[in-house]
């Protein structure tokens, strides 16, 4: 199929340039990445979602082709939360759906938590709610390890660039990473490598420095209060954020729905995108009222519009 993919950039709170893309038209739908992600985990519900809604993807402050912040302590959950308020703003979105991966869950939930009136219904997709690197592997290794990693680079910090470039971006941390965690009989290689390709370019003081200050971040205190309908998914052999934290998640907001993924892992958007879409699908029509289904979009004032024929299953993303 074909779309108009829109894409511009806007300055937030603190100047730093932020890039968007969108297509399609109707009611909003916003995509939020977990840390390091260039969008990848979209692929899919992108191209399912663009027929009948306005679907718009962003890159985090120093992800992809947004800029680095001149300073970095303002890399927390919270400056994310600005930066999509500040995304919505330039766009003219008064109210939106919101879907988050990974540490997209923690993005969205904390603009609920700040921002509630401009929240239509939230969608965490394998994502924790409070401090994820006491839960990796069911284990806190990782909230121990991160900072010791951190300070190994900072004191070596040639030779560890080195290795992550060259290292990251092969087949080898493909397999790497089906050791560790992905499905390799649900995920396509060309869907995984992008993740891998974008880390290894990723600054990787911002990105300790990014996951340490996910980490402090919690939003268990008013998960209770949450109002707007939610639909969790949670992958059945996620180990990074395990399934049992979708449960407990579900458990505490009481407008909320969870969807398991059967043998999904945490790349489960690329690796169950036929459940995913037709659930979420059900979701939105069942239970968020007065959305909005239209056709392909038409180009906005401000920003560079582009016919691209989409991605469909196995196909590469178009380049824009």
């Amino acid at each position: 199929m074909y779309y108009r993919l829109t894409e511009g950039y806007f300055n937030s709170f603190d100047n730093t340039k932020i890039y968007y893309n969108y297509a399609g038209k109707g009611t909003p739908i916003i995509c939020c990445d977990g840390i390091a992600c260039d969008m990848y985990a979209w692929k899919y519900i992108f191209e399912y979602f663009v027929k009948d809604y306005k679907i718009i993807r962003w890159n985090y402050r120093g992800h992809g082709r947004s800029e680095k912040p001149s300073d970095f302590t303002y890399l927390r959950i919270e400056d994310l939360v600005e930066d999509l308020r500040y995304l919505m703003d330039t766009l003219k979105i008064k109210k939106a759906i919101l879907l988050g991966h990974s540490m997209g869950t923690q993005v969205i939930l904390e603009f609920w938590h700040r921002y509630p009136e401009r929240v239509i219904a939230l969608v965490p997709i394998c994502g924790s709610f409070e401090h994820p690197l006491r839960t990796f592997h069911n284990s806190d290794i990782l909230e121990k390890f991160v900072p010791f990693l951190a300070r190994i680079y900072e004191r070596h910090e040639e030779l560890f660039r080195t290795i992550w470039y060259q290292i990251l971006p092969t087949k080898f941390s493909f397999w790497l990473s089906v050791l560790v965690e992905i499905n390799y009989a649900l995920v396509k290689i060309e869907d995984f490598m992008p993740y891998l390709e974008h880390l290894a370019k990723m600054d990787l003081k911002l990105f300790f420095t990014m996951l340490q200050n996910a980490n402090k971040h919690s939003a268990r205190g008013y998960l209770k209060d949450i109002n707007v309908p939610v639909l969790i998914f949670g992958g059945e052999k996620d180990k990074f954020t395990p399934l049992w934290l979708s449960k407990q998640m579900h458990n505490m907001i009481p407008t909320s729905e969870l969807q398991i993924l059967p043998l999904g892992t945490h790349t489960s958007p690329i690796e169950h995108p036929d459940l995913i879409c037709l659930r979420l699908e059900k979701f939105l029509k069942e239970k968020v009222k007065g959305t909005r289904r239209s056709g392909t979009g038409r180009k906005k004032k401000g920003g560079k519009s582009l016919l691209v024929d989409g991605p469909s299953s196995g196909d590469k993303e178009p380049v824009v």
